[in-house]
């Protein structure tokens, strides 16, 4: 079973969440609001979708990269970690 129907309704209510942040966005500015309000709404938007898709790839590596026939090997999983880490770590 992937990772995305085990995880369906957690992951639906994010992606909920930030449509409700992307329609601010667009309410704040179609009300012409200031924009640092504007800015500030679209980072918040980023910021949770840049959450989602770091949890999502952290997901995919350790369901179909990982698994397989066999079972990684100890360094397989320390390089799993690894771009795991830096792939957060850019999204932040």
């Amino acid at each position: 079973m992937s990772h995305t129907i085990k995880d369906k309704l957690p992951l639906i209510l994010r992606a909920k969440r930030i449509q409700g942040q992307v329609q601010a966005l667009v309410r704040a500015l179609e009300e012409e609001r200031d924009c640092s309000d504007v800015l500030q709404l679209m980072s918040a938007a980023r910021g949770a979708m840049n959450s989602l898709m770091a949890e999502l790839l952290e997901g995919h590596i350790r369901s179909h990269v990982l698994s397989g026939r066999q079972k990684p090997t100890a360094q397989q999983v320390v390089a799993a970690d690894e771009v795991i880490d830096m792939v957060k770590s850019y999204l932040k």
